[in-house]
């Protein structure tokens, strides 16, 4: 669910705190309900509910509530989903398919199975996001392309690494992978175009710069329980 918002970020942020999330804390306590979830960042929202009927109530009021301060929610955007760890099995006992996963915040959220058979939260890289990424970066390596190979790769280190502190979640291996691979391709397609000698770079040399200013992306972060863990450990302890 997000609500359109022509002001930048920040402001939206300042707004949709009192616009949203007061008003959806108020309507947990007016009902007496702990079961809604809710997480926002800026104008983008995803908000979870354990009854079908709870989420039909709250899209409704959310409406209403928003269009009260002259904001709509997203059309495209805004829709509910049958999502969770029983989601699966409910589609099947009613002949429906797999439940229907969700983008927020650059990932893509979806109900899947761990190795073990039980119930998994995957959150892969937006393939949108990725391809717009890697677009920006292309006309980025452009600019630099007759820069000290250097100064390229130093900057480039740190994109990727920011890229692979982001996305680093259980699950998304594949995806960090997929993201490494395209921009050492790119890196080196660009670097060959930079004169009749650059086209003689060879993956063995190239391999060894790569090797130097481009690390391999892993799974950085915890898995969500282990991080709330955490998260509640230290708060018990101040």
């Amino acid at each position: 669910m997000v609500p359109t918002c022509r002001d930048s970020p920040l402001l939206a942020n300042i707004y949709l705190d009192y616009v949203v999330d007061e008003w959806v804390e108020k309507e947990r306590r007016r009902r007496n309900n702990d079961e809604v979830i809710i997480i926002r960042y800026a104008d983008d929202l995803v908000m979870g509910f354990q009854y079908k009927t709870e989420a039909e109530r709250y899209l409704k009021a959310l409406n209403e509530r928003v269009e009260e301060y002259g904001l709509k929610l997203h059309p495209e955007k805004t829709s509910l989903k049958e999502f969770g760890r029983y989601a699966e099995e409910r589609r099947r006992k009613r002949g429906e398919g797999k439940p229907e996963g969700f983008d927020f915040l650059g990932f893509t959220y979806l109900c899947s199975r761990n190795r073990k058979g039980g119930y998994f939260l995957k959150r892969k890289t937006k393939t949108k996001k990725m391809r717009l990424k890697l677009s920006e970066l292309k006309e980025e390596l452009m600019k630099r392309k007759h820069a000290p190979i250097q100064q390229t790769g130093k900057w480039l280190k740190s994109v990727v690494q920011g890229h692979g502190l982001y996305f680093g979640v259980p699950g998304n291996s594949k995806a960090l992978s997929s993201y490494r691979d395209q921009v050492v391709k790119m890196w080196l397609k660009i670097l060959r175009r930079r004169s009749q000698k650059g086209k003689s770079l060879t993956w063995e040399t190239f391999n060894r710069i790569v090797d130097k200013y481009i690390l391999h992306l892993r799974i950085c972060q915890p898995f969500p329980e282990l991080r709330f863990a955490m998260t509640q450990g230290r708060s018990r302890m101040r």
